[in-house]
């Protein structure tokens, strides 16, 4: 509706709108080059086409289609509203879809809380594979440390939540066994003593740890003596200043593989504790009334973590 102002008041007069469904028709009949060829294709004769199109024409003011011998093509600006109007239909089409799954009990949103020890590639391959089924649906991330993951799950805040501690009163599936090893840059004191180290050796130097992200009953993990500690929120700031030889630290084996190969970073020669193993586990906050869209991301998860362990030969502890 529009509104005027005249000598009489406010007037509501009737403003004539194109629809939908008269621009997927013009759609049509440019997709399959001409009336008869897009009538049969859409199921709608090509009279009914016709005067869509003319309609159209005539509310906006302006030419779309013209006559090329038999056929029709857009004009100049039957083009450029075309374009315009391809976007409305496509979303009108993501809108329906969405509707559709929406009444078929699919969730608008995922929460999922993945430790930053689990596999970096098989979290990436995860939610690309998620986003290609269910695009529509929104994913929220939380990148836990420790019981930053547990507490979320405990608080109802997560659907999903891999971890590799327990979550007590809930039961996960064994997914990996993610191994940690004890290194430093090269050129770090350690590595130029010349000799297998013990726990004492290490004391002396700075260690790098990645802070656990729960708000409350945070917990420290692993050896922390070292008389020097630098806390970090991230094991990509941890790994950054290990090869900027600032500390030693013990991280994740899949997040360092390259720097391993490479030679940027070196396992301490520890005469024992210089490697580590932490199950790593998923877990549902309710498996029973979770939705299709939490249950496909964990067959997600599991797959792609399942993929990357077979690429480099890594133990997984999927259940078959």
């Amino acid at each position: 509706m529009k509104w005027v102002v005249s000598l009489y008041g406010v007037e509501e007069i009737e403003m004539s709108r194109v629809t939908l469904a008269q621009w997927q028709m013009l759609a049509a009949v440019v997709d399959h080059g001409g009336f008869a060829r897009a009538a049969e294709a859409i199921h709608k004769s090509p009279s009914t086409l016709n005067h869509a199109v003319h309609k159209l024409e005539e509310q906006l003011g302006i030419q779309v289609l013209e006559p090329v011998g038999r056929q029709v093509r857009l004009t100049e600006a039957g083009e450029l509203l075309l374009r315009r109007a391809r976007q409305l239909i496509e979303n009108a089409a993501s809108l329906e879809d969405v509707a559709s799954r929406l009444a078929a009990g699919l969730e608008a949103e995922v929460v999922v809380a993945i430790d930053q020890i689990f596999p970096a590639a098989a979290q990436a391959k995860a939610l690309e594979r998620f986003s290609d089924t269910y695009p529509q649906v929104r994913v929220q991330l939380h990148e836990s440390v420790l019981n930053g993951g547990t507490e979320m799950l405990y608080d109802g805040r997560a659907d999903l939540v891999i971890s590799g501690i327990e979550a007590q009163g809930f039961l996960g599936e064994p997914l990996v066994n993610v191994r940690f090893v004890a290194v430093a840059h090269p050129g770090h004191a350690l590595h130029q003593l010349g000799r297998s180290l013990d726990l004492r050796d290490l004391a002396q130097h700075r260690q790098l740890v990645v802070r656990d992200s729960a708000l409350r009953q945070s917990t420290n993990a692993g050896w922390l003596k070292a008389e020097q500690r630098w806390t970090v929120g991230h094991v990509s700031t941890s790994l950054d200043m290990l090869r900027r030889g600032l500390g030693f630290a013990w991280i994740p084996e899949t997040r360092i593989a390259d720097e391993l190969a490479s030679g940027q970073l070196k396992p301490l020669p520890l005469s024992a504790g210089g490697i580590r193993e932490v199950p790593v586990q998923l877990i549902f906050r309710d498996r029973d009334r979770a939705g299709p869209a939490a249950h496909a991301m964990a067959a997600a998860l599991k797959r792609a973590v399942k993929e990357v362990c077979e690429q480099r030969s890594i133990p997984s502890n999927e259940q078959p």
